[in-house]
């Protein structure tokens, strides 16, 4: 049944985004950090265009699944997840998403191809029953709260379109001015409330955040044993549970590997944000038995074969 008058209706769904355009790969773009901000942006306006509010639809999370940018929406009323539907069953919504891509961008053109989820139902054969549509949304409750990272680009953008409505001479403002904001990795020493540290064969280290220099490392040496090490961190991270390391497994074969173990962290961090320490990853090395490759990644002197 759908919710009583007395609660609120929430509902939530994916959106599957891909260019038809070789040279365009949005999941590159957002991983970008200076293209990340006019991605978003561009997201932004096209789900407030297709509800007529900028609260109509609320993003929670933006996967990068190459080929695909997916965005995790949530509906808070019924209404607005109808105008929704409506705007993407007439192709409103891929126009909008084209153009503000293309101005964010500034590019010729963004072709794009849509697919909208809810769980395991594919909506786009079911979009002439509106109401089954709904039904499917509402069943789908977010799973989370908004990503740290969404919320930062929400207030960086509310605080650009501000200065430009205030200020003429940043109308025209680039959007790498926000690069600052969506650095791929969390910088080292990043300001959290504590920085703590912990201890690896009998030392004691900084619970900094995982640095590109330790993904590579990762990805580089820990071969076969990629994924016994993403089982160990996704008793943490739900980003990880399955059957999202099979699937990985599955969409990478074919490059190997460096480029699966390679993706596993880089959804780790991604989801993760600043609490993506190295700590968490030592601890998944140590209980696979890859002491050497803990060690290789925090620069001690090699023990033992972590092979």
């Amino acid at each position: 049944k759908m919710a009583s008058s007395s609660s609120p209706w929430i509902g939530s769904a994916y959106l599957f985004l891909q260019s038809t355009c070789k040279t365009i790969a949005l999941p590159a773009l957002y991983e970008s950090s200076q293209k990340k901000p006019c991605v978003f942006k561009a997201l932004k306006l096209a789900l407030a265009d297709s509800t007529g509010s900028v609260n109509g639809v609320d993003m929670l999370k933006v996967h990068c699944s190459h080929p695909h940018l997916i965005v995790q929406l949530k509906f808070c009323k019924r209404e607005n997840c109808r105008r929704f539907l409506q705007s993407y069953r007439e192709g409103a919504l891929q126009k909008s998403l084209q153009s503000h891509l293309q101005l964010s961008l500034a590019t010729t053109t963004v072709p794009l191809e849509v697919e909208l989820k809810a769980g395991s139902e594919l909506l786009d054969k079911m979009l002439k029953d509106e109401d089954r549509c709904l039904e499917c949304i509402y069943r789908e409750k977010p799973d989370r709260l908004p990503d740290e990272e969404i919320t930062e680009l929400e207030e960086c953008i509310k605080s650009l379109m501000f200065h430009q409505s205030t200020n003429n001479n940043v109308a025209g403002k680039d959007c790498s001015s926000l690069k600052s904001l969506s650095r791929p990795y969390p910088p080292q020493g990043s300001s959290l409330p504590t920085q703590l540290t912990f201890i690896f064969q009998g030392q004691q280290f900084d619970n900094r955040t995982i640095t590109p220099d330790d993904h590579q490392k990762f990805a580089k040496l820990v071969s076969k044993k990629w994924k016994q090490v993403g089982r160990s961190l996704q008793k943490s991270c739900r980003a990880l549970r399955d059957p999202a390391i099979d699937n990985l497994a599955l969409e990478y074969d074919r490059e190997g590997l460096y480029e699966q173990a390679y993706q596993m962290l880089l959804r780790f961090i991604q989801s993760e944000g600043k609490k993506a320490k190295i700590a968490r990853l030592i601890a998944a090395l140590e209980e696979n038995g890859l002491v050497s490759l803990a060690e290789e990644i925090l620069g001690l002197p090699s023990s033992e074969d972590c092979s």
